[in-house]
């Protein structure tokens, strides 16, 4: 059996795989490592190993059947399990994330947002409620959720995390700019706009120096 335990690396490439076998067309019942490779553009070493790291079901000269592949990946990462999530911060980054259906499909259900706006209390964004911060520890307590989303301004951001973990949360998805300081055990996934647009200018700067 392939090893549960992969890199962060190899973590970050797997839902690509698995976005590319999900939106491929035609009746091909098979798929190797090779033609994902060359698709995506990754080297094909790369693909074949991280493949191998959650599936056994490769065949030398035959590759994967494309749907146990498809399986297997969305039972790794979780995509057939959902997960549970508060979001802290309701406002228009919050709410287009409250209102973003397309999480399902990941494996996360936000199940309530938080702020402390009285005008954004008790309303609903895409049939998610949003509810007032003193509710935040006892919502998270009886429901066992783990997964809790930061959408706050930078200056809040710490505070909010740290109430988070003191209500049972596990892992923080961070949309604020600042660092958080957590303690060990905890797992914090910093979403920084700044690093895939400084990629995106670097990127169009080398074009056009070369012209």
């Amino acid at each position: 059996m392939p090893g549960q335990s992969v890199s962060k690396q190899t973590l970050q490439r797997l839902p690509t795989y698995l976005s590319y076998l999900k939106g491929l067309q035609g009746d091909s019942k098979h798929i190797s490592a090779t033609a994902i490779a060359e698709a995506l553009n990754i080297n094909h070493v790369v693909v074949r190993k991280d493949l191998a790291s959650i599936s056994s079901s490769g065949r030398p000269k035959v590759g994967y059947v494309r749907e146990d592949l498809i399986r297997e990946l969305e039972a790794f990462l979780g995509y057939d399990n959902a997960q549970d999530a508060v979001l802290v911060g309701a406002g228009r980054l919050g709410k287009a994330l409250l209102a973003y259906e397309g999480f399902v499909e990941y494996g996360l259900n936000i199940v309530a947002g938080f702020d402390t706006d009285p005008l954004a209390v008790n309303t609903e964004v895409g049939g998610k409620r949003i509810l007032p911060m003193d509710r935040l520890e006892d919502l998270c307590r009886r429901m066992k959720v783990r997964i809790g989303i930061i959408t706050v301004p930078g200056e809040h951001a710490q505070a909010v995390c740290s109430l988070l973990i003191k209500s049972g949360i596990l892992a923080v998805w961070n949309f604020s700019n600042v660092h958080l300081d957590v303690p060990e055990g905890i797992l914090v996934q910093n979403e920084n706009m700044a690093v895939p647009l400084a990629i995106l200018s670097n990127h169009l700067k080398e074009r056009f120096s070369t012209k």
